[in-house]
């Protein structure tokens, strides 16, 4: 990541949280779900755009603060993707989790558009071992 934007470890705004999540294609989330769920996080992280102020990333992690780490929210803004922003967010997010946990179990679901970013990174498919589910 270059010296045109700058990491800070915290939670993004809930504009910005709803704002990054819909303009890099996540689903969207209301306001109160994002009000509900940003400081609940284990650990966050942002990346402004220096000469604009902009939050143009971010990433969070959910744990049970023991060995458990769940990272999501992973999300940059269409126009300054490629820049390194994705893995500075993710590098700093496993760093904590490592310096925090050494033995930890880290996982996420990975949409086709970050697969490449969690492989780099040692991420590797669960299955057929085990296999995401959820709540239909």
């Amino acid at each position: 990541m270059d010296s045109a934007y700058r990491l800070v470890q915290e939670p993004p705004s809930v504009d910005d949280y709803l704002r990054l999540r819909a303009e890099s294609g996540l689903s969207a989330r209301t306001r109160q779900e994002a009000e509900n769920g940003i400081d609940g996080a284990w650990a966050s992280a942002i990346v402004i755009h220096v000469e604009s102020g902009e939050t143009v990333g971010m990433g969070r992690v959910l744990s049970d603060g023991g060995w458990y780490f769940h990272v999501i929210d992973m999300a940059v803004l269409p126009d300054h993707q490629r820049k390194g922003i994705g893995d500075a967010i993710l590098t700093a997010l496993v760093e904590r989790i490592k310096a925090h946990a050494p033995n930890a179990y880290v996982n996420l679901l990975a949409d086709p558009p970050g697969r490449r970013l969690y492989a780099r990174h040692g991420f590797v498919e669960s299955a057929p071992a085990s296999i995401g589910m959820r709540l239909a």
